[in-house]
């Protein structure tokens, strides 16, 4: 071997020395190293505010919520204000008595609508269209306009008027929809008898019409929404299903612990891909 041999192969030894020490340390920053975003797509600890009627409403205690369940899948701690047999009206009174309690949450889910379809609810419109003049290139033009519409009698009106309420209030908040899920014969009284899900209301609209209106909302107000109506898979006018809810006799609305569970496996998956807050 010559000289230059011998030095290339002292430099060679010398460099696979200096990678294999170092390489323990590399590696132990690759392993501690989060992955990138973490903090904003982590659930862990916050702050979630949830509005809605008697399927969240934590004063019922026939079953275990699915907001629990979602603590468990997720980390999040729950701050509950929904209430029985309310419609989307309710939402800015729940948020005033979140206010109220001094919470500050991270993240807001609404579950609403199912008490508007049984209320025979009018749908309405998203928008109002006036005409007014605006400056358009410098010369002032009669344009159409549209505003949002906040008629306290429909269903688009009333989710307008709690989304606004919401968006002013709470600018960087993650804000999450749910679309109702679908619903099956429910009695617990003479007086309180609603019919599945096959019968439309008294205006001749239908379940779906309702959650349909929540899906709409996501693009117009740029929220995210969860379609349990379409993704939960629970079914209460099939026999099987039955076994997901309260009584299957008399109450195939509300969702028993096991049904409860069911929707937060949904609502946690849709979680995992959206930011947790973003303040």
């Amino acid at each position: 071997m010559n000289k230059t041999s011998t030095i290339s192969a002292a430099l060679l030894l010398s460099m696979a020395a200096a990678a294999l020490s170092a390489t323990p340390a590399a590696a132990a920053d690759e392993t501690n190293a989060p992955p990138a975003c973490a903090s904003h797509l982590d659930w862990r600890g916050k702050k979630v505010a949830v509005f809605g009627d008697s399927i969240s409403d934590k004063g019922i205690k026939w079953w275990r919520h699915w907001w629990s369940y979602l603590a468990d899948m997720t980390g999040i701690e729950p701050l509950v204000y929904a209430t029985n047999g309310r419609q989307w009206s309710d939402v800015p009174r729940q948020a005033e008595d979140l206010a109220a309690a001094g919470e500050d949450p991270d993240a807001i889910l609404i579950l609403m609508g199912t008490n508007d379809f049984n209320s025979d609810i009018p749908l309405g419109e998203w928008w109002d269209v006036v005409a007014e003049p605006v400056n358009r290139n410098g010369q002032k033009v009669r344009c159409r306009k549209r505003v949002p519409s906040f008629s306290p009698n429909t269903v688009r009106g009333r989710i307008n008027t709690a989304m606004k309420f919401l968006k002013e209030r709470y600018p960087d908040r993650q804000i999450v929809l749910l679309t109702p899920i679908h619903r099956g014969f429910f009695t617990c009284a003479k007086t309180n008898v609603q019919p599945d899900e096959a019968y439309a209301n008294a205006l001749g609209l239908w379940i779906g019409d309702y959650a349909a209106c929540v899906r709409e909302a996501g693009p117009i107000w740029s929220v995210p929404v969860i379609d349990l109506h379409s993704e939960a898979g629970l079914m209460p006018s099939l026999a099987p299903y039955g076994r997901f809810f309260n009584r299957s006799d008399t109450d195939l609305l509300h969702p028993n612990s096991e049904g409860h569970r069911r929707i937060a496996e949904v609502i946690a998956a849709r979680l995992s891909a959206m930011p947790a807050t973003f303040r």
